[in-house]
C-alpha cells in the first residue's frame, strides 16, 4: 500500500493480520516465559500469578497499545497518509531476565519468601517506569553523553549470558523441538524467508515445537489447568508501599537505573527508526506513554517493565497500520484476564517458543557491535565481560545448591567455599564481586573504555570516579555470604579495596597526558590496523 495524499485512514487493514499475528506470537512467548519463570525459578503460587501478575501485565500492554494505536490515527489524520504504522509495544524481554535473576531470585533465596520476592520486582519495576516517565525530558542529553558502545553492551551482556545461553543449553537438551524452531525462526528472521500463504514465521515456529513436544512427552505441562475463570486487575497500592519502606529500593539500585535507562534510550532509538521509516512520533508523548505502561502494571501487580519495541520498520513493511496494535492489546488481555494463559501454558511448552527469545539475545548482542563505531569493539567486549562474569557465578551457585541437594547437607555458602575455589584456579570471589552492580559495571567499564580510544582521558577518568563512588557505597561489589547465596552489602567495608582501585585509575587517566603522548592512527584493538 503507497502513502496516499489526503488518503482516509481506517483502524483495521488487511495487512494487519499479518502485523497481529507477528507481534501476538511475541507477546505470547513473553507471556509463556513469565508464567513460567514465576513458577519454575521463582516458586510463586498460581494464585499470585494468574490473580495479579498477568492481569497486571495485561493491563500495562493493552494501555500501551491502545495509546500507541490512537497516536497513529492521529499522524495519519494530521499527515492525510494511509500508511502510518503504530509503534509495536510490549513485554521488556532483557528486563524480565534481569528482574527474575537479579532482583526477585536472590530475594526468593534469601528469605524463602514468594511475596518478598515478588514486592521487590514491584519496586523494580516502578523505579524503571518512574525512569522512563520522567526521563522522557532529559532523554537527548543522555544518548548525548552516554556513549552508545557503553549503552548496548551493558545490554549485551545479559542478552548474550541470561537469555541466550540460558535458552541454547534448553534448547540442546530436548533437540528436536529446540533445533527444529531455531531453524524455523532463523530462517524467516535471519534468511528472510516467507512462506507461501504468508504465514507468520513465529506462528510456524510455536506450532512445529507444540506438536514435536506433545511427541515427545514434553507436554502438557504438569496437570491440566482448572476452566476459565476471570481475573480483574486489581490495585496493590498496599503491598508496593509496604515494599517501598523495605530495603529493595536501596539494595536493588545498581539494577534499577541502568535498566530504566536502557528501556528509556532503547524505545528513543526506536521512535528514531520509525522516523526513518516515515512515521515521525513527536518524542515526549510516546516517552512519556512508555512510562505510564510500566507504572500501571507495577500499580496493579506487575514486576515487569513493557517498552517500545524494536522493528517498527519490519511491521510496516508486512502492511501493518494501526489495528495490529490495538489488536494485540485486546487480545493479550482476553488470554490474562480469562485464564486462557494457563492453559495455553499447559498446551505449549516453553521449548516451542524459546526459539524466538534466543533469537531476541542474539539479536540484541549482534547489534552491541552492528550499531556501534568499528573502533569501539574493544569497549563492547568490555561491556559484555562483567554479565558473562555475573552469570557464571550464578551457575557456580547453582551447582553448589544442586551438589548439596543431592547430597542432603546444607549449601555450605561461606568463606571455606570461596577458598576451595579459589585452590581449583576457579577465582570465584572476583565472579562475586563483579555480580554485585554488574550492570553498572559494565557501563562504567564500557564508557572509559570509549574515553580512551577516543583519547578523552578527562571523559575515562570521570567514569572511574564515577566507578569509585558506587564502590565505595557498595553498590558495585560489595557482597556478603548469605545461607544459600551471595546478596549485595551496602558499606565502604564491602568494596573499599575497589573504590580505592577505581579511584587510582581514574587519577591514571587524568594524568595520562603528562605520562606520555598519544600515537595518530589506528589503536591496538582496531582489526583495521
Amino acid at each position: 500500500m503507497h502513502p496516499a495524499s489526503g488518503a482516509r485512514p481506517r483502524w483495521f487493514v488487511r495487512g494487519d493480520i499479518d502485523g497481529f499475528f507477528g507481534l501476538a506470537v511475541d507477546n505470547i512467548v513473553q507471556l509463556l516465559v513469565i508464567d513460567a519463570l514465576c513458577r519454575f525459578v521463582l516458586g510463586f503460587p498460581p494464585e499470585l500469578i494468574q490473580g495479579r501478575i498477568l492481569p497486571a501485565a495485561a493491563l500495562s500492554i493493552l494501555f500501551g497499545n491502545l495509546f500507541y494505536s490512537w497516536q497513529a490515527m492521529r499522524l495519519a489524520r494530521q499527515s492525510g497518509r494511509d500508511d502510518v504504522c503504530a509503534l509495536p509495544y510490549g513485554i521488556n524481554t532483557p528486563s524480565v531476565f534481569a528482574y527474575v535473576f537479579l532482583v526477585m531470585l536472590p530475594v526468593k533465596l534469601a528469605t524463602g519468601d514468594p511475596v518478598a520476592a515478588w514486592q521487590a520486582g514491584l519496586v523494580a519495576a516502578l523505579g524503571s517506569g518512574a525512569i522512563e516517565l520522567f526521563g522522557a525530558l532529559g532523554a537527548g542529553w543522555l544518548r548525548r553523553n552516554v556513549p552508545r558502545a557503553a549503552l548496548l553492551s551493558t545490554l549485551a551482556g545479559i542478552a548474550l549470558t541470561f537469555i541466550s545461553l540460558g535458552f541454547l543449553f534448553r534448547t540442546f537438551a530436548s533437540p528436536l523441538v529446540g533445533l527444529s524452531t531455531l531453524a524455523v525462526v532463523s530462517l524467516v528472521y535471519f534468511g528472510r524467508l516467507r512462506f507461501r500463504g504468508g504465514l507468520p514465521g513465529g506462528l510456524v515456529a510455536v506450532l512445529i515445537g507444540t506438536s514435536l513436544a506433545w511427541m515427545q512427552g514434553l507436554a502438557p505441562v504438569g496437570e491440566r489447568p482448572p476452566g476459565l475463570s476471570l481475573h480483574l486487575p486489581v490495585p496493590v497500592v498496599g503491598e508496593l508501599f509496604a515494599a517501598l519502606s523495605g530495603p529493595y529500593a536501596l539494595t536493588y539500585l545498581s539494577v534499577i537505573v541502568p535498566m530504566g535507562l536502557f528501556n528509556l534510550i532503547g524505545s528513543l532509538q526506536n521512535l528514531e527508526s520509525a522516523a526513518a521509516a516515515g512515521d515521525d512520533y513527536p518524542t515526549a508523548p510516546s516517552l512519556v506513554a512508555n512510562g505510564l505502561g510500566t507504572l500501571v502494571g507495577a500499580l496493579f501487580g506487575s514486576a515487569f517493565p513493557t517498552t517500545i519495541y524494536i522493528g517498527h520498520p519490519g511491521w510496516k513493511a508486512l502492511g501493518a497500520r494501526i489495528g495490529y496494535s490495538w489488536l494485540d492489546g485486546l487480545v493479550m488481555s482476553l488470554l490474562c484476564l480469562t485464564g486462557s494463559l494457563s492453559l495455553l501454558a499447559w498446551a505449549v511448552p516453553i521449548e516451542a517458543g524459546m526459539a524466538i527469545v534466543l533469537w531476541i539475545g542474539i539479536v540484541i548482542t549482534a547489534q552491541a557491535f552492528q550499531a556501534t563505531p568499528r573502533a569501539h569493539a574493544p569497549a563492547v567486549v568490555v561491556g559484555l565481560l562483567p554479565g558473562v562474569a555475573a552469570w557464571g557465578a550464578m551457575m557456580i551457585k547453582a551447582g553448589v545448591r544442586a551438589g548439596a541437594e543431592v547430597s542432603g547437607v546444607a549449601p555450605p555458602f561461606g568463606e571455606e567455599l570461596g577458598a576451595a575455589l579459589t585452590r581449583g584456579d576457579v577465582f570465584a570471589l572476583g565472579a562475586f564481586r563483579l555480580e554485585q552492580g554488574f550492570i553498572l559495571t559494565a557501563m562504567i567499564l564500557a564508557a572509559a573504555t570509549v574515553g580512551m580510544i577516543e583519547g578523552r582521558f578527562r571523559v575515562a577518568a570521570a567514569w572511574m570516579f564515577a566507578g569509585a563512588a558506587f564502590s565505595a557505597t557498595g553498590l558495585m561489589h560489595g557482597f556478603s555470604w548469605g545461607v544459600a547465596d551471595t546478596v549485595l552489602a551496602v558499606g565502604w567495608s564491602q568494596a573499599g579495596e575497589s573504590a580505592i582501585a577505581y579511584a587510582l585509575a581514574g587519577a591514571l587517566c587524568l594524568l595520562a597526558p603528562l605520562l606520555g603522548t598519544r600515537e595518530e592512527g589506528p589503536g591496538h584493538g582496531d582489526a583495521s590496523g
